[in-house]
């Protein structure tokens, strides 16, 4: 029987990963003042067991005011810093997968309540929330209110924000590091010209809608280890008309590669209410596939992937590098070993667990 194509290693710049498998970054919205809690240390510690290849912390705003919601986890100083820095110590004593932490600015789609108590916007005067800032002063939706345009000293209090945050990442020892760029947050925002009508340097052209999270990318490019990968995330499309596009993607992932981006993920949507997204099992494989056709560098897949044969046949057929698996691996935080089951192949489990290995399967656990 051949090797399954989805549990053989590969190396994303100078980190090796045992399978093709990597756990997409999942909002958890129980941090306090952007400090992670018990909470993240039991929801990663069980994901840290899985077998996957890679661990992707959630998004971490580098600035207070670049949170999703209140209850975001944050890197910009000392105390998020030491919160996180504890949650990964104690991770780290069992589990040897590598981590990895999405550095994120939510501009406009920022100051939100958390998802089960509706998710909506909350106005700046409301106690959680803040004034949001964007490339300009455009509302996500109607009724929001909208964001302050970021001037030329806000571009580089971001820029350099980012770049501190990464310093602190490589401070407390995280492998690798991916930029948020996707789901109509802050760089997103500036890649499309539906949330971008800035008339300056940084709006207008593809070329120049793409400056600032070029810069972004540059500033934490430099600011972390050059042994360890920094990639990104991008929406391959907005999914509306006069948006952002597949091939406006492919010329943002070209830049990011010639600039020593180790890898892509692609996802998509989030910018724009209108958006009209085909759902169905592996919906933005094409995206990935579009990209990956392009670049050298490893492109990840994901989006309803869920079954162990379509997620073998993503990377079998050259689709793509890689598939993130998010929902479906917190329905099921064994779901690498299930799919090693399926396929004939091996992970990497803790000793503590061998004895549940299936009498069929012999060799399902590695070392």
């Amino acid at each position: 029987m051949s090797k399954a194509a989805l549990f053989t290693p590969l190396s994303v710049g100078d980190l090796p990963l045992r399978n093709r498998i990597v756990i997409a970054p999942m909002c958890q919205y129980s941090a306090v003042d952007g400090c992670m809690t018990d909470w993240h240390l039991i929801h990663l510690g069980q994901l840290a067991m899985s077998g996957a290849a890679l661990l992707t912390i959630e998004a971490t705003a580098v600035v207070p005011e670049g949170r999703i919601s209140h209850a975001d986890v944050g890197l910009w100083n000392d105390e998020t810093e030491a919160a996180m820095a504890r949650t990964l110590e104690s991770i780290r004593r069992w589990s040897d997968m590598p981590v990895a932490v999405q550095l994120a600015h939510a501009g406009r789609k920022a100051s939100t309540e958390v998802p089960w108590k509706g998710g909506h916007q909350l106005p700046p005067a409301d106690p959680n929330g803040w004034q949001t800032q964007a490339p300009s002063p455009l509302a996500f939706a109607e009724g929001q209110t909208p964001p302050l345009a970021l001037d030329r000293e806000g571009l580089a209090r971001v820029r350099d924000a980012f770049a501190e945050s990464a310093r602190r990442a490589a401070r407390i020892g995280i492998d690798a590091v991916q930029i948020h760029a996707a789901h109509g947050y802050l760089l997103h925002q500036f890649l499309s010209p539906l949330s971008n009508r800035r008339d300056d340097d940084y709006g207008g052209s593809l070329e120049n809608r793409m400056r600032f999270p070029l810069e972004v990318f540059d500033a934490v490019r430099a600011a972390f280890p050059a042994d360890r990968p920094v990639t990104v995330r991008v929406s391959g499309t907005d999914w509306v008309e006069g948006g952002w596009t597949s091939e406006q993607t492919v010329a943002f992932a070209q830049a990011l590669e010639a600039r020593g981006c180790a890898a892509i993920h692609v996802s998509s949507g989030g910018l724009d209410p209108r958006q009209a997204i085909p759902v169905g099992p592996g919906y933005q494989v094409p995206l990935a596939r579009a990209v990956k056709q392009a670049v050298a560098m490893p492109v990840v897949a994901v989006g309803l992937i869920t079954d162990f044969e379509q997620a073998e046949a993503i990377v079998g057929t050259g689709d793509a590098d890689l598939v993130a698996i998010a929902r479906a691996i917190l329905y099921d935080p064994r779901w690498p070993w299930h799919a090693a089951a399926h396929l004939g192949a091996q992970v990497t489990a803790p000793p503590q667990y061998l004895r549940c290995q299936p009498r069929r399967y012999p060799t399902l656990f590695g070392s």
